[in-house]
């Protein structure tokens, strides 16, 4: 059985205002994916780590803005964002499955920060007594 793959955008908006990026697909589907979202999820090895464990969770994000999109080849999209992170190369197949996976992801990530102690809020400290 063959798996089949993701369906590609036919559309991608920049929603700066609301720091979202915006993808549409041929069969009417339109996923929403905030910037913050994007930018704690980014594919790099910065985030992910080299290998099982050694992912660094991202915090004070919840500002982030993409401020460039710029293709890879047909396969992707990098995204550059006002923090000076851009080494993420988010392929199509990744992007459907950050907005396939959205709820599950957002609340495991919310749970990480607070066991870390951690906030989205940059300015944000939170003490565990």
């Amino acid at each position: 059985m063959s798996r089949q793959s993701p369906p590609l955008p036919g559309s991608i908006v920049l929603h700066r205002i609301r720091r979202c990026l915006e993808l549409g697909y041929a069969n009417g589907e339109v996923l929403q994916l905030d910037a913050e979202y994007l930018r704690v999820f980014s594919p790099s090895a910065e985030v992910r780590g080299h290998g099982s464990g050694q992912e660094v969770l991202q915090w004070g994000k919840k500002d982030v803005a993409i401020t460039r999109i710029e293709p890879v080849g047909n396969y992707a999209l990098q995204l550059i964002f006002d923090d000076d992170h851009n080494t993420g190369i988010y392929s199509w197949e990744y992007l459907y499955q950050l907005g396939q996976d959205y709820p599950a992801n957002w609340q495991r990530y919310l749970e990480q920060l607070e066991q870390a102690g951690k906030s989205r809020d940059p300015s944000l400290q939170i003490l565990k007594l």
